[in-house]
């Protein structure tokens, strides 16, 4: 048995489908966070798979540059989900409201 491209893609369709409905059913601000970045990762794999399959560097590049977009959401994301956490420990994603003023 030999793995194709159309394996990965098939994977990758995976957890981009497991990523969005953690994120359209789970309320838990950490638990969305990490759908965000299932559904991140599903679409660097898409990417790399197309780029090998195709011979093209160009893949490889876009998964460069979704990672710094990835770690910039990390550091601000995780920063702004602990501070709310921190305040209300029992905080859903309804409770953004807390955070004016």
């Amino acid at each position: 048995m030999e793995v194709t491209t159309a394996w990965y893609l098939i994977l990758g369709g995976v957890l981009f489908s497991i990523g969005s409905f953690g994120l359209l059913v789970r309320r838990n601000p950490l638990v969305m966070f990490m759908c965000v970045e299932l559904m991140l990762n599903a679409v660097n794999l898409t990417f790399v798979a197309f780029g090998r399959d195709l011979g093209d560097i160009g893949g490889q590049a876009a998964v460069f540059f979704v990672l710094v977009v990835a770690a910039t959401e990390v550091v601000i994301g995780l920063a702004i989900v602990v501070a709310v956490m921190r305040r209300q420990p029992d905080a859903t994603a309804d409770d953004i409201s807390m955070l004016s003023g």
